[in-house]
């Protein structure tokens, strides 16, 4: 982090929290506008992963009660996306465990997306790990719309984190997306112990890698991962840094994803009046989230904040 960004990062974190809430909502209004995007995912392969990421519960290292099952057949996802357009989402995830797919469940999942792609109006987005550019043109070509890859934190805390792939090798699927012309939506986790500074160099990596959504997710410690007695982040420092992304990625979506309802609980409104444009509803891959109804009237409670 050079001089001159430490020195805005540190002006960031001293300034009172609400003056900095104001300046985010400035910044969502001028380059945002009022838009919400609402996005559904569905876990389409669950468990069995050969990766060692300490936050997640679909790793064979780690000792969690969660469903394993191998890829859903194709009417399944495609029935999956008709539930997410009846639902509101204006985007569907895809979203499979493990760090690539084979060639049989890559055909399948391209079958799946051209077949959403032509028959029900919804933005489809894929989340399949490390893929080839030539499995991303075809992807592509069947109607993907956005590529989702996180990098999960900043590049020195990451090695705390996972040790089973490189920083560089997540970096790199994001760039060969962008490369055939896919959207990118790539954000990551806080609350795993990482430091002020290194969100904000999260923040500034996704905005040198110009991708166009971020979900920020809140740390959910599951029982039987490494980080299951991981210390609460406080909803101030959430909302804090949901500013700070504001701040640096000015024009990008910023998605409140898995961890809204545990770690914000009756805060979740503020995280919108603090710069985010997008959330997650439906659940999450291996966590319920709040009732559709509860997110409904929350959606409701943003878009009457918004025009006050």
């Amino acid at each position: 982090m050079d001089t001159t960004i430490q020195n805005n990062a540190q002006a960031l974190l001293e300034m009172p929290l609400e003056q900095l809430i104001l300046k985010a909502n400035k910044i969502r209004k001028n380059y945002i506008g009022n838009k919400l995007e609402l996005c559904s995912i569905l876990n389409a392969r669950s468990g069995l992963c050969s990766e060692d990421c300490k936050f997640c519960a679909q790793s064979t290292r780690h000792h969690t009660n969660i469903a394993v099952y191998p890829l859903k057949e194709k009417r399944q996802i495609v029935q999956a996306a008709k539930n997410a357009k009846a639902i509101g989402a204006e985007s569907f995830g895809i979203v499979t465990s493990g760090n690539r797919l084979t060639n049989k469940e890559t055909n399948t999942m391209t079958q799946a997306i051209s077949e959403i792609n032509s028959t029900i109006d919804i933005a489809v987005c894929a989340s399949l790990g490390a893929v080839t550019k030539s499995q991303l043109i075809n992807l592509k070509k069947a109607g993907l719309s956005r590529y989702h890859h996180n990098i999960e934190t900043s590049r020195s805390f990451y090695l705390n984190i996972v040790s089973t792939h490189t920083f560089d090798e997540r970096i790199d699927t994001i760039i060969a997306a962008k490369e055939v012309g896919l959207e990118v939506c790539s954000g990551g986790i806080i609350g795993m112990g990482e430091t002020w500074a290194d969100r904000i160099n999260m923040a500034y990596t996704l905005k040198e890698l110009n991708v166009d959504s971020i979900p920020i997710n809140i740390l959910i410690p599951i029982k039987g991962t490494p980080l299951e007695s991981a210390e609460p982040i406080s909803p101030d420092d959430i909302i804090r840094t949901i500013c700070i992304f504001r701040i640096i990625l000015k024009d990008k979506t910023i998605k409140i994803a898995a961890g809204r309802e545990t770690a914000l609980k009756d805060s979740q409104l503020k995280g919108f009046a603090a710069g985010a444009n997008g959330m997650l509803i439906g659940g999450y891959l291996t966590v319920k989230g709040a009732s559709l109804q509860d997110d409904y009237a929350l959606v409701e409670k943003i878009k009457k904040l918004w025009i006050e």
